[in-house]
């Protein structure tokens, strides 16, 4: 298994098998868009293939969010996506703070690697979910 932070020699090609079970996938080509656009991502990659990722945006000065963290299926409970974690907070440990919202289910795996439970409000737009091209 091989972490990369650089992401630009990553292709669309790459990035089969992602958003399961989400009722209005991005495309191939606007997971690229999300992932060139963050302020950091990580990527996993076997056989050529990215098979987790997380991502963060930021102010680059106090504050950053994580929105998503993925692993494919047939690779979780490997510690991939526990390492994806480790990378991303170790590159944003000079932030005041480091937020993310989750969904119940996933708040140990959390809180294993150092999160702590807030409240969050939230917006969802599932219509929107593949992502809107803003020019």
């Amino acid at each position: 298994m091989k972490y990369e932070m650089n992401i630009e020699h990553i292709t669309t090609d790459q990035l089969n098998g992602f958003f399961v079970g989400w009722p209005n996938p991005p495309s191939n080509e606007r997971f690229l868009d999300l992932l060139k656009g963050s302020f950091m991502a990580v990527v996993a990659i076997e056989n050529n293939q990215v098979v987790g990722f997380v991502q963060a945006i930021s102010d680059g000065v106090l504050s950053a969010y994580i929105p998503l963290l993925e692993v494919l299926p047939e690779y979780q409970g490997k510690g991939i996506g526990t390492k994806l974690m480790t990378l991303m907070l170790e590159s944003l440990k000079d932030f005041y703070m480091i937020d993310l919202a989750c969904d119940p289910d996933k708040v140990a795996f959390y809180k294993k690697i150092g999160f702590h439970e807030g409240s969050s409000m939230m917006i969802r737009n599932y219509d929107r979910q593949s992502g809107v091209i803003i020019l």
